[in-house]
């Protein structure tokens, strides 16, 4: 369920609705079906329509709750189809098997009605009709429903994107510039200074991949951590072995998709905020788990000392959030306990 949310719990309101709605129709039942004899009299009419209570409010609560427990097992869009054929047939079968057990009960009842196969068939048959036609107008909501919820995740997305660019623009050089410039720098360079000549070259496929993903909703896992490993090339210049990687992902992971640059700020915030030094090194691992669905990427909780500036926050609210709007089949994880510091983040079919 995206990720596995389930049906909520009706309304007050709803409710309320849902059984006044059942009450009328258990109403109306003695006039369409309860013959002249329901019409005698009102005390006939009563027993008429009790007995059409009792059967409006076993088929109608039973089948509903027959929907919303298909709703829990087949959420997704794409299991419509499958959810529908369940609810074909379980409706048929609780509907018949309901309205033969109630029949031969409200037999024994004056004005009851027979009991006979072919009035059990008939009865059945009788009650299906609404019965189905009110699921399809449930199912028919909730379709709706989850159209507009994801037309409303889709603008949100877009509407992120928008800011994240207007926001990049406000707060940096135009990210074209800088990586001209840092090819401009790399053909200065002597040929001979070699260390110089890969940083800079580094430098420039951050800005590459930055400039190529920015316009992406998702990219694939092996396209991040590649621009990952690069960033960690980088950092490792200044921290040089106070840092240690470890990967752990296999081949058949690397075809599925992530937030572009999603993975890059859990690395750097590893590196913003713990402390790197000889005594005290930071251990990065990024591991896929067994089922590939799910990336963790952990570090050493060794905070930097007291004095600098705390945190904010706002990368992994931000990461979050994307992933909450690309409708990732799980949210994201955090956790922290005996001096590590996850964060897991799931892994987005192929798009």
């Amino acid at each position: 369920m995206p990720a596995a949310a389930l049906p909520p719990a009706l309304p007050l309101r709803d409710r309320r609705l849902t059984l006044i709605g059942l009450v009328l129709i258990s109403l109306l039942m003695p006039l369409a079906n309860g013959g002249p004899w329901a019409l005698q009299s009102v005390a006939h009419f009563s027993v008429a329509w009790l007995c059409s209570l009792v059967y409006t409010l076993v088929l109608g609560l039973g089948n509903r709750e027959i929907w919303r427990q298909l709703q829990r097992r087949y959420p997704q869009v794409a299991q419509t189809r499958q959810r529908l054929w369940w609810l074909g047939i379980s409706s048929v079968a609780y509907t018949s098997l309901a309205t033969v057990l109630l029949t031969l009960g409200l037999g024994l009842v004056p004005g009851g009605g027979t009991t006979s196969p072919p009035a059990l068939l008939l009865i059945a048959a009788i009650n299906l009709v609404p019965t189905l036609v009110v699921l399809l107008v449930y199912e028919s909501r909730h379709s709706f429903q989850q159209w507009e919820e994801n037309q409303h995740r889709a603008d949100q997305l877009a509407q992120a994107q928008t800011q994240a660019q207007l926001d990049a623009l406000a707060q940096q050089l135009d990210p074209h510039f800088l990586f001209n410039s840092l090819n401009t720098l790399a053909a200065l360079i002597e040929p001979a200074n070699e260390p110089a000549q890969h940083y800079v070259e580094g430098l420039a496929d951050v800005y590459r991949y930055v400039l190529l993903s920015r316009e992406r909703p998702t990219v694939p896992l092996a396209e991040e951590l590649a621009f990952v490993q690069t960033y960690v090339a980088l950092q490792k210049v200044r921290f040089r072995d106070n840092v240690l990687v470890h990967y752990d992902v296999p081949p058949a992971a690397l075809g599925r998709h992530v937030a572009p640059l999603s993975v890059q700020v859990l690395v750097e915030n590893a590196f913003k905020h713990n402390e790197a030094s000889r005594a005290r090194p930071l251990h990065l691992r990024l591991v896929v788990d067994a089922a590939g669905t799910a990336l963790r990427v952990e570090n050493t909780w060794q905070p930097r000392p007291a004095g600098l500036v705390p945190g904010t926050g706002t990368g992994l609210a931000n990461v979050r959030q994307r992933y909450a709007l690309l409708g990732a089949p799980a949210p994201v994880a955090v956790e922290q306990a005996a001096g590590i510091f996850a964060v897991v983040l799931p892994l987005l079919p192929t798009a």
